[in-house]
């Protein structure tokens, strides 16, 4: 009798609370975003944050790594080569996309910086949604909004693999590529 008496509340509060909603709880708790980059070349690319996730649209298969980056930061300029070793490497199962947290930097700036420090051929983002993704990425990584940079977050098919933040030997960037390939 006495359960009962429990149940039949605690199950009212359970209705009220969830309603008529079809959507999960999972569902309901999902943010999503939906970021546009320019390539230094005026190639256009859609970023989709669903949750944690965060999909590049020419990304489907591939490793992304994007590297939130500055010209003036040392460290930015020292993984410059290492990005472009790395994209050499893996070639079309890697797509390395440069985010630049300047707005005051013309596209030719950009690729002089990419050329002086030896990138090859990896894509950099110069477009006002760049500091906006590169907010949304750190917040759901955790970093907060004070981040250090560079920052660079790898995803495979759009979900998460890790990060590193300041720093980060080729060889450690690398290993963990390879291993997002399952190779």
């Amino acid at each position: 009798m006495r359960f009962s008496t429990l149940l039949i509340p605690l199950l009212s509060l359970t209705l009220l609370f969830q309603g008529c909603s079809e959507e999960s709880e999972n569902e309901a708790m999902v943010s999503t975003a939906n970021f546009t980059l320019m390539d230094t070349q005026g190639k256009s690319y859609s970023v989709e944050k669903k949750g944690t996730n965060f999909t590049l649209d020419a990304g489907d298969d591939k490793v992304v790594l994007f590297d939130i980056f500055a010209t003036w930061c040392p460290p930015c300029q020292a993984e410059v080569m290492h990005l472009g070793n790395l994209q050499k490497k893996y070639g079309d199962d890697l797509i390395i996309m440069g985010v630049t947290i300047e707005e005051d930097k013309s596209n030719a700036e950009l690729e002089a910086f990419r050329e002086k420090f030896k990138g090859g051929d990896y894509l950099i983002a110069n477009k006002a949604d760049n500091q906006a993704l590169a907010r949304s990425i750190a917040s759901t990584i955790g970093v907060g909004q004070q981040f250090p940079i560079p920052l660079m977050v790898l995803y495979h098919n759009g979900e998460y693999v890790t990060h590193y933040a300041g720093a980060t030997q080729e060889e450690i960037i690398d290993r963990d590529i390879a291993l997002a390939l399952g190779k």
